[in-house]
């Protein structure tokens, strides 16, 4: 099992067009919905072609950045501070279950010699600035959760700070973006370029790691608000389908020339990252359909995908845990012997674990979900499969509000 992490967004605000209701694209909830369900699978297999048929990563930091796009037609701080109310209260939540349960298994001001920055960084994880911090090494729970079950959970959090961080630099790159959209779509590519080979090396962890990720994704995310802004729709159609795949091949040949395989995938090589998603997210972008309707092939998935949708940040936040919980307890299957002479294929398969780990999501998100809703100022639902019911006077409200 592997624990590389994948990113996803939290579930889209609703777009308002005057009093006809709220309006979504739902080509894009598509693409969040196969982006989630596929870091799942990944994480679990480890199947280093995954990222290459479908780049979760930067198809996540689009989207989010096409949505931070659209939402500063407001006041800069009022959509900041609307992103973190939605963001931070399902992180609050994992680390209230997390943290305790580090403590409890002897965690603590002494764990690393120096208590007084333990109390500083256990600060991240109420506002993820940086990477919070963990518990390395802990036993897990016998039969029922691996060892070092912290790594895993804290495992996707570098996502929550990376998105904070874009999400407070998007008034700036708005403008950067409008002023000089070359320049500034290419901006990160040329810091990963500069990483790469060494051209720029920062001292410690945390800030360059904080560099790496926007010079990896920051593209992406420019690329998405570039499409909201209408700056791609302005380019020559031939445009984007004959220069996007020469970049993702760039990354692909990169990633060849690297000893690409499971193990030192696209994770472990940000440049070739940076490459190959920049290019599949520009044409996925440029395809772009704007579907405000389902088509009807895929109708009979508008329940699924729509839950994926509004627990995009619950599901992501647990997954790791719920796989690592998932495999545990299939390993025990091992222990019974009939099985383990007569089908060993099937406890060797990856299929059930799959199927388990999915149960264990949908139970978090019974257990969890609730939260999103809370912090989006909607009313609660356990397995939300259609879109909230919008209350008309408060749409009013923020119309008259300039909202």
């Amino acid at each position: 099992m592997t624990t590389h992490p994948e990113a996803v967004a939290p579930a889209p605000e609703k777009e308002r067009t005057g009093r006809t209701g709220p309006v979504r694209d739902r080509y894009f909830d598509l693409l969040r919905a196969l982006a989630l369900f596929r870091v799942v699978l990944y994480h679990l297999t480890g199947w280093a072609w995954l990222p290459l048929v479908f780049p979760s990563m930067g198809v996540m930091f689009a989207l989010a950045g096409n949505l931070m796009a659209r939402s500063l037609k407001r006041p800069p701080v009022q959509v900041i501070r609307g992103r973190l109310r939605r963001l931070l209260p399902p992180l609050w939540l994992l680390g209230v279950v997390g943290v305790t349960g580090m403590v409890l298994q002897g965690w603590g001001p002494d764990a690393d010699g120096h208590p007084g920055w333990w109390w500083l960084h256990l600060t991240f994880w109420i506002v993820p600035l940086s990477d919070p911090p963990y518990g390395e090494g802990l036993p897990g729970v016998h039969g029922f959760i691996g060892e070092d079950w912290a790594a895993e959970l804290a495992g996707p959090l570098w996502y929550i700070r990376a998105y904070l961080w874009f999400v407070l630099l998007s008034p700036l790159l708005l403008k950067a973006l409008r002023a000089l959209p070359v320049v500034t779509l290419l901006a990160p590519i040329a810091l990963a370029v500069a990483f790469e080979h060494s051209y720029l090396a920062l001292p410690g962890e945390r800030f360059p790691s904080a560099l790496t990720d926007f010079s990896t994704f920051g593209a992406c995310w420019i690329l998405g608000m570039a499409h909201q802004e209408g700056v791609l729709k302005r380019l020559p159609r031939y445009i984007v389908p004959s220069v996007a795949p020469v970049i993702a091949l760039v990354g692909l040949w990169y990633a060849l020339r690297h000893d690409f395989s499971a193990g030192n995938d696209l994770d472990s090589m940000p440049l070739a990252q940076a490459l190959w998603s920049f290019g599949t997210v520009f044409l996925l972008l440029h395809i772009s359909p704007s579907w405000p309707e389902w088509p009807r092939r895929l109708r009979r998935w508008a329940g699924a995908i729509t839950l994926l949708n509004s627990r995009a940040v619950t599901i992501y936040l647990w997954h790791n845990i719920c796989i690592l919980i998932a495999a545990t307890l299939w390993d025990r299957l091992w222990g019974v012997t009939v099985l383990e002479q007569n089908v060993p294929g099937l406890l060797e398969s990856v299929w059930p674990v799959l199927f388990l780990a999915w149960v264990l999501i949908g139970g978090c998100v019974l257990a969890f979900g609730w939260v999103e809703d809370l912090a989006a100022k909607q009313r609660p639902r356990l397995w939300p499969r259609s879109e909230p019911r919008v209350r008309v006077r408060g749409s009013r409200r923020r119309a008259a509000r300039g909202g």
